[in-house]
Formats: structure tokens, sequence, C-alpha cells
């Protein structure tokens, strides 16, 4: 063996019994599991793991790292909390495919997601095509990465942002570039449903790109059209079209958030109860904790959104019309704002791209607006047009008893939705993983150990049609996590989001050490994850 791994527990992934066990690893992947009193194992290179729990590497299914990867190399953020591979490409808006006109624009409103926006040089963007931004990752990266098919995207370079139905040349062209980028090795099409322009799209004309995806072996990921009034109609709609379209559907990010939905987790699971035991392919994935987190600007109405990101701040900076945006937001609860009325006392700052406007990072809206005497849509309106839409923001709307039920469930999984941008960034995308493990495992006993490995490492790898991903078995590839169960803990919090966790020593992918003894190496050993050709 290149390496044995000694006397570990042994957290396979599949959900069944740990075990104490060795480990062999050779030229990348597991090559034995010898339970204590089996024959022992010889390698060049030992670790003696004794007091330590062996796992699958971990899969963030919902990650937004599809700049960070590229422009850092260290990428300590997920790595260090056992992160071996990502699923980019999320909420309906990346990077591929795009023209050039498109390509603009998409960095432009995802700025505060992903950085990268106009004039920010820290990536050459030399692709255009799905498979184009896989070779890019296939350069070596820090961490694995899958890719969705960004709807809005695809709608933005064939519609523009125009708020209509498409014309039959309009939707096969959408079509086409979907089934390109599944061809080139994306594992699904995401959709960003309260996001302009991906948000102007009816449900036939989803249902038909689902037909693509379906008929190419991926999945539908949707942001959702409601997490907030209309949450459980937006998922039962969501439901429905994915068996109309016979599509395999991960619903992302799962949460049921704001006042409205207090409580109401149970009926959320009640319906995907029906649905699966009807014969429905539907998983999920969640964060384990309250706040949301997305850009100041999606808070917005649609139709304020119609046109792009240079019509939006003109409507902004006209009196009249930012007027009726803002009665759209306080008054009616705006789309955007999931058919709520926004609540500026839970909207914080997180992060901002123009300088000068740092003092805002740290505080409500409300907080502000009340230290300048003035209104809150003033104060929002205000950073929204000075900081051309960059803005990113923490939504304290989510509920303690919903995480916890929703976590639970047998197809849930485990995502961060991390935002690495901004001056304090959601702790979530430095945490997720060790917080499940030390908070919700240890602490809370909501899940067993078993149990919440599979959730974040065995059932996404099958989700994501990965068949030597996600489990401790020999021939799987070895990408492994060490950690301490008694341990282990996310180091980061609201007030430090950036702080690196507790307890995970070691983490190998393809056999190499990326993390070890709590240090991250040089090895960049993180490629493309495709999807290979249906069988």
């Amino acid at each position: 063996m290149d390496l044995v791994i000694r006397g570990a527990r042994v957290v396979d992934g599949s959900g069944g019994p740990s075990c104490r066990a060795d480990v062999g690893v050779r030229e990348g992947r597991i090559a034995a599991v010898r339970r204590e009193g089996e024959r022992s194992l010889a390698g060049r290179r030992t670790l003696d793991a004794d007091g330590l729990a062996l796992a699958p590497g971990f899969v963030d299914m919902h990650a937004h790292s599809d700049l960070a990867l590229l422009r850092d190399p260290d990428h300590s953020a997920k790595a260090a909390q056992g992160v071996t591979l990502e699923v980019l490409g999320q909420d309906g808006l990346s990077y591929a495919p795009a023209d050039d006109t498109t390509l603009e624009a998409v960095r432009t409103a995802i700025a505060g997601w992903n950085g990268g926006g106009p004039g920010d040089e820290r990536v050459d963007f030399d692709w255009r095509t799905v498979g184009g931004y896989l070779d890019r990752l296939d350069r070596g990266v820090a961490v694995n990465a899958a890719y969705l098919v960004p709807q809005g995207t695809v709608r933005m370079m064939v519609m523009g942002w125009e708020d209509r139905p498409p014309a039959p040349a309009e939707l096969d062209r959408m079509k086409a570039l979907v089934a390109e980028g599944l061809e080139q090795g994306a594992v699904g099409m995401s959709s960003g449903l309260t996001y302009t322009p991906g948000m102007y799209a009816g449900d036939g004309e989803l249902t038909e790109l689902c037909r693509v995806v379906a008929r190419h072996g991926g999945y539908y990921c949707p942001h959702h059209r409601s997490y907030g009034a209309g949450a459980l109609a937006a998922y039962a709609g969501t439901v429905r079209l994915a068996r109309v379209a016979g599509c395999p559907l991960h619903l992302a990010h799962a949460t049921m958030n704001f006042g409205v939905n207090a409580g109401r987790a149970g009926e959320l699971l009640d319906l995907l109860d029906a649905a699966l035991d009807a014969g429905a392919d539907i998983t999920l994935d969640t964060y384990p904790y309250t706040p949301g987190c997305t850009t100041l600007a999606a808070l917005l109405p649609s139709w304020a959104g119609e046109g792009g990101p240079e019509t939006v701040l003109a409507r902004l900076r006209d009196a009249e019309v930012s007027e009726r945006i803002r009665r759209d937001l306080e008054e009616t609860g705006s789309d955007g704002c999931h058919g709520v009325p926004v609540d500026w006392g839970t909207v914080e700052v997180s992060g901002v791209h123009e300088a000068s406007l740092a003092a805002h990072v740290g505080r409500t809206v409300a907080r502000t607006a009340a230290l300048h005497g003035e209104a809150p849509w003033t104060t929002a309106r205000r950073l929204l047009v000075e900081d051309r839409l960059g803005t990113t923001i923490l939504q304290h709307v989510g509920h303690e008893e919903n995480v916890r039920t929703i976590m639970r469930h047998r197809v849930h999984t485990g995502g961060s939705d991390g935002i690495l941008e901004g001056a304090k960034p959601h702790p979530r995308a430095y945490g997720t993983f060790p917080h499940y493990l030390g908070r919700y495992v240890r602490e809370l006993g909501v899940l067993s150990l078993e149990e919440a490995v599979a959730h974040l490492s065995g059932r996404p790898a099958a989700r994501l049609g990965l068949p030597d991903r996600g489990l401790v078995r020999p021939g799987h590839r070895a990408d492994l996590v060490l950690f301490d169960p008694e341990t282990v803990a996310a180091g980061a919090t609201f007030d430090s989001p950036r702080a690196r966790p507790s307890g995970i020593p070691h983490v190998l992918i393809d056999g190499r050490f990326v993390i070890a003894d709590g240090a991250r190496t040089d090895v960049l050993a993180g490629r493309s994850v495709r999807r290979g050709p249906r069988s």
C-alpha cells in the first residue's frame, strides 16, 4: 500500500454501523478495509488514527466557489472542513455557457456571490462553454467540483433580461445549450426562481428543459419561487413539474423561512414523503443555520430586474419608480423577498464592494437608517446604487425547529450555500460540515454520527451518480476525511466567520493529503467531476 491508516473508527458513508479498521490506499484508491482482528496491512507510510473517525470526503451539494476555486489555490474554507467535492453552477446563475455579452452581465449580477465583477481581474475568464470551464478546473484546484448548467444564464444568453415566454426557436436554442452542457459533463441543471432572469421562466418552459436534463441522466436543482409566503405551493409545483418531465429532483437549500412558516417543516416533509412513496426521485440539501444569505438586490421585485443590472440601477435612481419598488418591498411583499414584506431589522449587511460603504457591514439596514435618521428604504436604495448591486446580506428569517426537522429526513444531504465574498460572510461557508458533526451530532444528538456522515457523503454521491465515491469501500477513490468525534467543531461564528474548524487533522483527495496535521498542504488534487454518457 502507498498508505495504511491504522485503527480508525470507520464510518463508511452508508449509514450502517461504524467499526474499528485499517484502511489501505494505493494509487489514489481504497485498496483494502481490514476490520480489527483481520490480517494486517503493510504500507510505505502508516498513519496512526487511534481516536479518529475515518469517513468519505464530504460533498457540498450547494456551493458558490465557482471563481474561488480558480483564484484561491489554498481554498481552506472548504478543504479544512473535510469537503472533497463541491457542486457549482447553483441558483441558475454562473459563468458557462456564455457569450461575451452574457458573461459581462452575469459577472455584474452575481459579483456579490463570487466577486469577479467588471474590473475584478483576479480570474481570467478564458472559457465560454461548460466543457471549457471544466477543463479550466482540470488544471488543478484545491477540491473536486461538479457543475450544474445554470438555467438563468442560458435564458440570458438566448433572451436577454426579457420577462416573456420564449418563441419556439428560442426554446429550442435553450434546450440545445442545456444538452450541450450536459454532454460536456454537467451533472444537471439549476434554476434561481427568485432571481432574474431565471424567474421569468414559466413552468412549461422549465418542464421542456427538464426533459432534456432527464434524457441525459442529470437532475434538476431549483432555488424555488418562494421560501416564504408561497413556500409549500412552490415546493408542490416543483415536484409536479419534475414528475411530468420525468426528471430527478434535488431541492436546493430546502428551508421553510419567515414568520409565516414557523414550525411548518413537517408539512413540507409530508408533501415530499407522499411523492417519494409514489415513486418520485427526490433529494434535498440544507445548511445547519437559521439565517439565509444572498444579495440585497435579490430582494427587489422581478419587474424591477427586467432589462439587466444597468436598467435596475436606472430604476433605483428614478424617484417615482423607486417609490413603487419600496411599496412592493415594504407593503405588498415582493416576489424577490418570497412574498413577505421586508423587515429591515432582519437584513444585515455582510459585504460591500465599495470601500467607502464599509461602515454598513455588520449592521442591519434598520440600524444604519436609525443612525442616519432616515427611512430604511433610503439606506437600502443608497447602498444598492453606490455599491452597484454588489452588496451581500444575511437575512435572519429562519427557524431552528424547522432546521432540525428537515435535516433528519431520509433524503437529506448537506450543502453550505456558502458565499465566500464580503467582509463578514455567513459562517456556513467555513463551518457547515463540522457544525453538523459537532453541534447536531455530538451536542444535540439530532443525528447519529453514522447518519450524519451518510447525509454528507454517501447520499450526495449517489445523487450525483458517482459509483466510486461517497463510501469507504475497496475500489472507491481515496477521498477521505479523518476527524475527532469528541472535538470536531466549526470555528466559524457570525462574529468570526472565517475562523477554521477544529478536530479535522487530515483530508485526502485521490489518496493525497490536502490537509495534514491540521494544516493545508500545497497539493492541488481537485479536478472536475463529470457525468459520463448515460448507460
